[in-house]
């Protein structure tokens, strides 16, 4: 026999430090003295997966009575970041990390490491201070692909971004995270103290040298002396982070009250599986994330690509074509076996030839494990949060791809399809005449170049800033039109079973 589990009381305890030492025994929260963490850290975008993943590594450290100088100062940069930080202010930086299993099981537990929010607009300076407090000693982001401001075709930094042009103004008040990042580095060199570290925590290809490159860019338009100086001294390391994240719903927030009687105003929801790879270049200490589980390595590049190029680049062949056919969660996607088929077959025959050698991974079973992870019920992973902000995505994450196998003349049946998915996708309407919501930072671009599809079937294509020569490339340009014109002549799924049979002969 089960035991049933004790009903949670009848009024939920609202979040904070007075409270979440008498929640119910079923959640999980930090047994470690809070008032003895201090900010080590100031971390840029404090959202989901920043909680769900670097947050919740440093409070297993000070779980086991490590890393207690390590605590986090969060900073909200843009106007949307206030409502997280007047959130997690309010419960004293307290959040509830709720991990769904597969089979159902919730496991919740309050994570106890963010010790501070700041809303840079109501107090630049304030920001600024914190970073040049010797006790900064690194700084983390998790700023979304497009937030480094990378032209795609050049992979130089964009400085025509307005915000940018406002931080570069003489004297501006930093505005951006390239502002505050530089105007804190810049103190630091003034007052003669170390520089902080630079942790990037995106989903890019060499997120640490895309973070050095375009901070440096910043910076040599700013003040050349500045970047010399951070060139030869500031550490920007690589990492690869994975955990699967979904958008919190009112559900997820009520559940936790009703089950566990734990009222969050923005609790975390994620899968069990978690991953952070990252190299071991700091400048002023780190904490010791090896005990809590992080694979420290000399370089993380074979790890980054096996992620981006299977395990991101899989979300985008999933989410538009299983849009189009009706589904709208990634399980669901996950749990048809023509679906599954085509993403098995993109990884293995497109994804995996261009991956060098992972050390000490299995990718056949990692490929196997990702299936799996997407067809998680309980996640409840949308696919309009992985169709969103396409043009920063599938550039980095589909088009290296595609380039490296048409060089070296491998399959690239299946990413056309997916570009082309994407394509018919961002025309703003489903097969059922239903208008597609489009999020993307260039929407208008995007919806106006598939509105010209009719007329021009390489539109789309054409744009090089997204896909560079792939329109003039004659084995590829072929293969993506007809894929495209399949999606409308048949819809997605009769388009899918088609494909099997192309791709299998």
């Amino acid at each position: 026999m089960t035991s049933t589990p004790a009903p949670p009381p009848s009024r939920p305890s609202q979040l904070s430090a007075s409270t979440y030492a008498a929640l119910p025994p079923r959640v999980g929260r930090p047994a470690y003295d809070r008032g003895k963490v201090t900010a080590g850290i100031v971390h840029f975008g404090v959202g989901g997966f920043h909680r769900a993943h670097e947050a919740m590594y440093l409070d297993q450290l000070m779980e086991q009575g490590e890393a207690l100088d390590w605590g986090i100062c969060g900073v909200g940069a843009l106007p949307h970041d206030r409502r997280i930080v007047d959130t997690l202010t309010a419960q004293d930086g307290l959040y509830t990390l709720v991990v769904k299993h597969p089979d159902g099981h919730r496991e919740p537990r309050v994570i106890g490491s963010i010790v501070e929010m700041m809303f840079a607009p109501d107090d630049p300076q304030a920001v600024v201070d914190r970073l040049a407090d010797p006790r900064t000693r690194i700084v983390s982001l998790t700023i979304t692909e497009g937030g480094y401001l990378v032209n795609q075709v050049t992979g130089e930094f964009d400085a025509s971004d307005p915000s940018i042009r406002a931080d570069l103004e003489e004297g501006a008040v930093p505005r951006t995270v390239f502002g505050y990042v530089v105007a804190g580095l810049a103190a630091r060199r003034a007052a003669g103290q170390s520089p902080f570290t630079v942790m990037s925590c995106d989903n890019l290809p060499g997120n640490g040298d895309v973070a050095r490159r375009m901070m440096t860019a910043f910076a040599r338009l700013k003040d050349p002396g500045l970047a010399d100086w951070m060139d030869e001294h500031v550490q920007f390391p690589n990492c690869m982070v994975d955990r699967i994240t979904p958008v919190t719903t009112q559900d997820d927030i009520d559940r936790l009250a009703d089950e566990f009687g734990v009222q969050d105003d923005w609790p975390v929801v994620c899968e069990p599986f978690t991953q952070w790879v990252l190299e071991d270049h700091f400048t002023d200490g780190r904490p010791p994330f090896e005990d809590a589980g992080v694979q420290l390595v000399d370089d993380v590049v074979p790890y980054e690509l096996m992620k981006l190029r299977l395990l991101n680049a899989s979300h985008q062949a999933l989410c538009y074509l299983g849009y189009l056919a009706g589904y709208r969660y990634a399980h669901e996607v996950c749990q048809d076996p023509l679906f599954v088929d085509f993403l098995l077959g993109y990884m293995e025959r497109e994804g995996t030839p261009t991956l060098p050698d992972v050390p000490g991974v299995d990718l056949d079973a990692y490929r196997h494990q990702l299936v799996e992870r997407f067809a998680n019920p309980e996640v409840r992973d949308t696919l309009a949060r992985l169709c969103a902000e396409s043009s920063d995505r599938i550039p980095k994450w589909l088009v290296p791809v595609i380039n490296q196998n048409l060089a070296e003349g491998g399959e690239v049946e299946r990413s056309a399809l997916v570009v082309a998915s994407w394509a018919r996708y961002a025309e703003g309407v489903d097969e059922r005449g239903e208008p597609i919501e489009v999020v993307d930072r260039i929407r208008d671009r995007v919806m106006a170049a598939a509105a010209r599809q009719g007329d021009d079937p390489l539109a789309f294509l054409r744009d090089e800033d997204l896909f560079g020569g792939l329109a003039d490339d004659a084995r590829f340009a072929e293969v993506y039109t007809e894929a495209l014109s399949a999606l409308h002549e048949k819809g997605a799924r009769e388009t899918l079973q088609s494909w099997s049979t192309r791709v299998s002969t």
